[in-house]
Parts: structure tokens; C-alpha cells; sequence
């Protein structure tokens, strides 16, 4: 007699649960996702118009979800805005929104569809876990009444949120996140009005949830790894690629590698507003990563990590970011500091100008420290290291240390710090280094062509960071890029 379908179910969960515990690893998935988007208008659509659109989108993402789990992964993340889009106002967004439970309220959307308000979004996010018994993580949109006995209600009478869920391979609603931190054109959305830190238990590890933006702020990003010691963060986005820090694979690379923990960053693809980057990222670097300006594809990405990166043998030391910096002397007097914008910000720099060497620059506090040897010095190429210690104030105000070792766009010594993507200098070995006054430091290798350099380089514990082999790769720049949150 062939077991009931709840009996088979419930089976293949305990499978999968029994074999995550097997393992101090496990396998993760994130989707780049070319969103299906909406038309422009300025009067909201139907409520069965917006499903319709919705439903497109959770096409392309239920193929993914089905071929991840066909690779044997235990999760996957979707991008921030990839169920409808963007181009809304308040009102137009309005249609795409569900009221989203708390999950303490033990529901599985996908077997009790009409317990809560009409939900067909996350009735179909849910079945898509269950029947293929996986983690799903997604992006929608809150909505939550209000009145006037709260004085922060909006004039229309509800809050609306960015949002993340996370259903388990039972369907369950286990988690869900309303971002705080809303870029500058977010005005469909309010923020919670307390910072949201959100965590959920796994068979392979503890989890942390946000969104974008969210990561270059304390909370909840540096709470969630530093205090409630997540292994995993999960990071739907929608990320704007800005060269030569911001481009997502780097920077998000760079903040897994620094926070010391797993991350999984999947973000959409829409490459006219730079929109690419997304990648599966572990401590000592990333395990895999996408980024496609030429072509308008989606991608899947699959990669194994350990499921207790704070545990591994290949998880960096505790590093003291300022202790080689602060200990060394200016290399060598510079006579020809000059200044230069990168995104908004005014940067010292000194010119590489021999093809080996040590050199130092600084910014009030910070000084940035580079010894170096090039494989071959070009004349129809310009390095130079660069110091930033302020306060960024044009997106959102945060403060910032910086030391970079980057390519000029060209000779002229006015582009240095506009955006570059390739490069032909090879340098046999590179040392950046500087007095930090922050332990939030993240290290950054970019080769031409926007490629990282994964097992290319390592940060020594007395914050210098440094080339492991001669790179193989041509470099567009070498970056310790710091948040200070405390003078924000």
C-alpha cells in the first residue's frame, strides 16, 4: 500500500532535516532575476492585474526554486523587488500589498489559504517550499491598518513596508523582515518604527535577514552578526552598481569576509540602471558570483558553505585593523597630494609614479599606507592610493574611512576616482594598510573586468592587507573600505 501524500511529505522533510544535521554543511542557492516589470502609471491597477503581473514573476522564480532543489539545496534567496518591480508611487503600489502575519502564528499558507486576509502571494511562495521541501526566501510588500489614536499613522490610513519572508521546506511562514533603512526614492514605503532584528533557527545554522540598503548601517546589519551571532544573512536586493567600492559582488564580498559569516546576496537584474551582481559568499571569499552587464539573462547560482563559518578552520583571525599602520612612519614625504571626487566624496591621493615603492597618504585622522611592486609600469596607465575620512552624505549619511589603491580612467589626473572596469597593470605584490579607528573594515580585491579574486589575498591580523601570489589579473583597485558607526 503506497503511504498518503501528508505521510510522503512529511517523510521527504525528515529526510532533508536528517541530512542537513549529517552535515556541517549545507547547500545554498540565490537567483538573479530579470523582473517582469510593471507599466508605468500614475493610477493603481486592479487587484487582479497586479496578481497577473506577480504571477509572471513567480513563474520565473518557481523554475529556479525547482532547479535549485533538483541541485540538492536546503535554501535559496530571491531578489528584493522581484515579485513586481518598482516604478510605484504610494498609491500604485498599493494593489501588490498583502497583510503578512506574524509567524508566530505557526501558518502554513500553502494547506490554510483562507485563515488570514486573502494572501495568493504568499499562499504560492508557501507551496513552492513545500513541494519542493526547501527554505524560500522572498521580497513582497506589508500592508498594516492604522487610525488616528497612533500619532504616526499616514494620511491614507496604513503602513506599507518593504518586506522580506522566509517559509521552510513545510511551507511555514519562519520569518519576516520590514527594512529599515529605505533608499532615497522608496516613498511607496514607511520604516518600522524600531529597527527589526531578525533571526530563525535551521538544521544547519542560525539565519539573519535584511534588505539592500540596510547592509551599511548598524542596525540591523552589525547587530545581527555581532551581537546575536548569526551564521547566515540572507540579502535580497536591488543593488545599483557604483565603481570603484559600491559594484555588489565586491562590496558585498568584502562585507562577508569582514562580518565573518556566510552571505547570500541575491539581486535583480535590469543592467539600464546597473543592476547586477549577486553571489554566495563565505569568510575567506566568495564560492560563486554573477555579474553580467551585456545581457538581460537571469541567473542561478549554487554553492556549498559551512553551516558554522565562525567555527571553520578558513575563518580569519580577529584582526586589529590600525596596529601595522599605527606603528609605521610615513613612508616618504609627499610633495604632490592632490584631491579628487569618488561618489560624492573628496579624497586625498598620491600617484604611484615608480614601479615599485612605499608610499603613504592622509585624510585627517586616517592615514593609508601602500608598499608595492608592479609587474611592469605603463605609460598610458595611473595609479594612485587614496585616503577618505568623513562623513558620506548624499544617498544617507554615513561615516566612512577609506584606503584605496586604484586606476586613474586615464592619464589625466583629474579622472582619478571616476568609474573604471578594466585595466592592464599586474602588480607582483601589493601591502594596504591604515590607522583605522573602526573594526568595521572590509577588504576588497577588484580585478579588470569586475572580477574578484578570491584565494588571491588575506588580511593579516594586524590589519594589513595583502597579496597571497602574484595576481593573475590585471588591478582596477585594492580597497579597505571602513564604516565608522559610531560618529554617524
Amino acid at each position: 500500500m503506497l503511504p498518503s501524500q501528508p505521510l510522503l511529505r512529511a517523510a521527504v522533510f525528515a529526510l532533508t532535516v536528517f541530512q542537513a544535521l549529517a552535515s556541517d554543511t549545507f547547500i545554498a542557492a540565490v537567483y538573479e532575476h530579470a523582473v517582469i516589470l510593471p507599466d508605468a502609471t500614475d493610477k493603481p491597477v486592479s487587484p487582479d492585474d497586479a496578481l497577473a503581473l506577480m504571477n509572471k514573476n513567480m513563474d520565473v522564480l518557481e523554475g529556479a526554486i525547482k532547479e535549485a532543489a533538483q541541485q540538492g539545496a536546503h535554501i535559496i534567496v530571491t531578489p528584493e523587488d522581484g515579485i513586481y518591480g518598482w516604478r510605484f508611487t504610494r498609491e500604485t503600489i498599493y494593489p501588490y500589498l498583502e497583510d503578512i502575519p506574524d509567524p508566530a502564528v505557526n501558518w502554513i499558507p500553502c494547506t490554510d489559504p483562507t485563515r488570514f486576509a486573502p494572501a495568493p502571494v504568499q499562499e504560492r511562495l508557501s507551496c513552492m517550499a513545500r513541494n519542493n521541501s526547501i527554505y524560500v526566501v522572498a521580497n513582497i510588500g506589508d500592508k498594516k491598518p492604522c487610525n488616528s489614536s497612533d500619532p504616526g499613522c499616514p494620511s491614507d490610513g496604513r503602513y506599507q513596508y518593504n518586506t522580506n519572508v522566509v517559509f521552510d521546506p513545510e511551507g511555514k511562514l519562519v520569518a519576516r523582515y520590514h527594512k529599515y533603512n529605505l533608499f532615497m526614492v522608496e516613498t511607496q514605503f514607511n520604516y518600522p518604527k524600531e529597527p527589526e532584528a531578525v533571526t530563525f533557527e535551521t538544521p544547519f545554522g542560525k539565519f539573519g535577514i535584511f534588505t539592500c540598503f540596510d547592509i551599511l548601517f548598524r542596525e540591523p546589519a552589525v547587530v545581527l552578526v555581532s551581537e546575536l551571532q548569526v551564521d547566515t544573512v540572507l540579502f535580497p536586493t536591488a543593488w545599483m552598481n557604483v565603481l570603484p567600492f559600491l559594484t555588489a559582488v565586491e562590496f558585498h564580498s568584502a562585507w562577508a569576509m569582514g562580518m565573518g559569516v556566510n552571505f547570500l546576496a541575491a539581486n535583480t537584474h535590469y543592467t539600464s540602471i546597473s543592476m547586477t551582481g549577486s553571489g554566495i559568499y563565505a569568510p575567506d571569499g566568495a564560492r560563486t558570483y554573477y555579474y553580467n552587464m551585456k545581457t538581460e539573462d537571469g541567473r542561478l547560482l549554487v554553492a556549498e558553505l559551512d553551516s558554522h563559518p565562525r567555527h571553520s578552520p578558513a575563518s580569519l583571525p580577529a584582526v586589529s585593523w590600525s596596529l601595522y599602520a599605527s606603528s609605521v612612519e610615513r613612508f616618504s614625504p609627499n610633495d604632490h597630494d592632490f584631491g579628487g571626487l569618488i561618489f560624492h566624496d573628496w579624497f586625498t591621493f598620491t600617484e604611484l609614479t615608480k614601479p615599485e615603492g612605499s608610499l603613504t597618504v592622509c585624510q585627517k585622522d586616517l592615514c593609508c599606507h601602500l608598499t608595492y611592486k608592479m609587474a611592469g609600469k605603463r605609460e598610458d596607465e595611473v595609479y594612485v592610493l587614496g585616503a577618505f575620512d568623513g562623513l558620506h552624505v548624499v544617498e544617507g549619511q554615513y561615516y566612512l574611512q577609506i584606503c584605496t589603491l586604484l586606476k586613474c580612467k586615464s592619464t589625466d589626473l583629474n579622472t582619478c576616482g571616476q568609474p573604471v572596469e578594466t585595466a592592464q597593470t599586474k602588480f607582483e605584490m601589493f601591502s594596504l594598510s591604515g590607522t583605522f579607528g573602526t573594526n568595521y573594515v572590509f577588504p576588497e580585491v577588484l580585478y579588470s573586468g569586475v572580477q574578484l579574486a578570491p584565494g588571491e589575498f588575506e588580511v593579516l591580523n594586524d590589519g594589513r592587507l595583502i597579496s597571497k601570489t602574484r595576481p593573475t589579473k590585471p588591478v582596477v583597485t585594492v580597497t579597505l573600505f571602513g564604516r565608522w558607526y559610531e560618529k554617524d
